[in-house]
């Protein structure tokens, strides 16, 4: 991450290979800024003391959450999942998309799968 130069959101999403694998492309202070392509659906999961904030750069993305609701969203619409609440992303088609997290919000949350991605990952190392 080089923090004396503009990034371009579409550049970084042009490098992620991997369905459902954030890549962290800034940091602002305590918030991690990730890049995710997203395609079917991941995992029903809950971040307990973690807000989390999607931002659709292309496509669009449902959000179920517990109680049988639903946000639907397309490119430059964002949602915020409040911490506790159980949630699963789901894409019929590819999905570009921003996450803002705080550094110590697990991938899936209280989840462990076999598509979790350790922040090791998401960081590149």
């Amino acid at each position: 991450m080089d923090l004396l130069e503009p990034t371009s959101i579409r550049s970084e999403l042009d490098q992620v290979s991997d369905y459902w694998t954030p890549r962290v492309v800034g940091r602002v202070n305590d918030q991690y800024v990730k890049v995710a392509k997203l395609l079917g659906e991941l995992v029903w999961h809950a971040h307990d003391n973690e807000d989390e904030m999607f931002i659709v750069v292309y496509g669009n993305l449902r959000i179920q959450l517990e109680g049988d609701r639903e946000v639907a969203l397309g490119a430059g619409d964002f949602y915020v999942v409040p911490k506790g609440v159980q949630h699963n992303p789901v894409a019929a088609e590819e999905v570009g998309i921003v996450l803002i997290e705080t550094v110590t919000t697990a991938h899936t949350g209280d989840v462990v799968v076999e598509g979790t991605v350790p922040i090791e990952r998401q960081l590149g190392a």
